[in-house]
């Protein structure tokens, strides 16, 4: 992978000013481990936040920052926080890092976890400063080997430095930090079934409310975050609110930067953070270097597999929650997808859906039954053996598993990209349904995406 910075042929360097998620990367792509972090101003908001701020001031802050959930929900991360209790005889509490990076496409915290460890320990530290919680866990992709190699070293660092464990900095609050692997299951992306696979269940979401903050973990209150959430408070608290929101384009009504990224069959695939607003145009064309030589973009996704198609059209949308829903889809995980000229849309939404059924939890009805019945219908018309009505019944499936009507937004993330794409290429499907007669000659073989 590569990461370059604001400007185009990586003519402009990067800042602790203009990035701060990335400025401390090496260009060996290299690990920074302790002695150089701190050489480049790393713990400096950990120490600022100890010293000089009260925890209900950091949580206001980060509130003023406007700081967003990075994983894909958006949610604002001071409101999620000011929901844990204020009683102080609730000693036990959590904080739950959501390292669980599942979302094809989407590789940005695998990134900062095995390029910039100690930023996300960072985070965590102010963080848990912040909401009082005594213990914090990261809940890592099991497939992350290198990552979970580098946080775990990372840790250790951190406390012969003084900077985990018992009187951090000498305030007399303690923050124990794990490292916690798990199973390799999408469905642990969803706050309440991490908890639940975190507690050596089977990874369910649970019912809301009560929510984690007022139960979570072993049934205390608890706090989930994404790592490239985390990431950004050292920054927020070390900087202050005004620089925070200074950074996004105008326009954007997100603030900040957002790691964004491009991968298909682009001229130059890769990850750079960028800060709000830019347009979808600018990160393809400026960045990714548009498409390969004899390649032609067809649509594209905004932020991973759970995110609706868009066209070539919709390129000019800015890069924010509220820009990209403008033009029909929610921005997620801000690392885009192109799909070429040469692909299938059913071919390609077959091999999304069957990813999408085989990761449900079965939990509900819906999603347990309906997820699996849209790949039976896609392989039909993929074979060329469609039935009138079936392009109907997939669309009937798209609203009988849309938002609301499910245990949690698995389903209606699955569902997504099978609407828009029936939308925009309706003629696809119907082909598969046009052939479905004696002798009739089947689709294309049918691709595997990534190959």
């Amino acid at each position: 992978m590569t990461l370059t910075s604001f400007g185009p042929a990586n003519r402009i360097a990067r800042t602790a000013e203009t990035h701060p998620l990335t400025w401390r990367l090496r260009d060996d792509a290299e690990p920074v481990w302790l002695e150089e972090y701190q050489a480049k101003n790393g713990y400096a908001a950990a120490r600022k936040a100890f010293a000089d701020m009260a925890q209900d001031d950091i949580v206001q802050t980060v509130k003023d920052a406007g700081l967003k959930g990075r994983g894909g929900a958006g949610f604002p991360t001071g409101v999620k926080w000011g929901l844990m209790p204020k009683d102080e005889s609730l000693n036990i509490r959590y904080l739950l890092c959501n390292a669980d990076e599942m979302e094809p496409n989407t590789w940005k915290d695998r990134m900062l976890m095995e390029q910039l460890p100690h930023l996300l320990i960072e985070g965590m530290l102010i963080s848990a400063r912040a909401l009082k919680t005594y213990r914090g866990y990261i809940f890592l992709r099991g497939e992350y080997v290198t990552a979970a190699k580098h946080l775990n070293r990372a840790v250790e660092e951190a406390k012969a430095a003084g900077l985990l464990g018992k009187n951090i900095l000498g305030s007399g609050f303690d923050f124990e930090l794990f490292v916690h692997t798990g199973a390799g299951r999408y469905i642990c992306g969803e706050e309440t079934a991490l908890i639940n696979s975190l507690e050596g269940r089977r990874a369910n979401p649970r019912s809301k409310p009560p929510f984690p903050a007022a139960v979570g973990v072993w049934g205390k209150p608890t706090c989930v975050n994404n790592v490239e959430t985390l990431c950004n408070v050292p920054a927020i608290i070390g900087n202050g609110v005004d620089w925070y929101k200074s950074l996004a384009r105008e326009g954007s009504e997100d603030h900040g930067t957002k790691l964004m990224g491009f991968s298909g069959k682009v001229k130059n695939p890769g990850l750079w953070e960028l800060p709000f607003g830019v347009t979808a145009r600018e990160l393809f064309e400026d960045y990714a270097g548009g498409m390969r030589d004899g390649f032609k973009l067809k649509c594209w996704q905004p932020g991973g597999a759970g995110t609706g198609f868009l066209l070539p059209e919709h390129l000019d949308a800015q890069m924010y929650a509220g820009g990209i829903g403008k033009v029909g889809t929610r921005m997620g995980t801000g690392l885009a997808m192109a799909v070429d000229d040469s692909v299938n849309m059913v071919s390609l939404l077959r091999n999304m859906e069957q990813f999408f059924a085989r990761e449900s939890c079965g939990f509900c009805t819906p999603c347990r039954d309906g997820l699996p019945w849209s790949v039976k219908l896609l392989m039909a018309i993929e074979k060329g053996e469609g039935k009138p009505g079936d392009i109907e019944t997939l669309l009937g499936l798209v609203g009988f598993l849309g938002p609301g009507k499910t245990f949690c937004a698995h389903a209606p993330g699955a569902v997504e990209p099978l609407g828009s794409a029936i939308k925009y290429f309706r003629s696809e499907f119907e082909a598969g349904i046009a052939q479905a007669t004696p002798g009739a000659v089947p689709l294309a073989r049918p691709i595997v995406v990534g190959a």
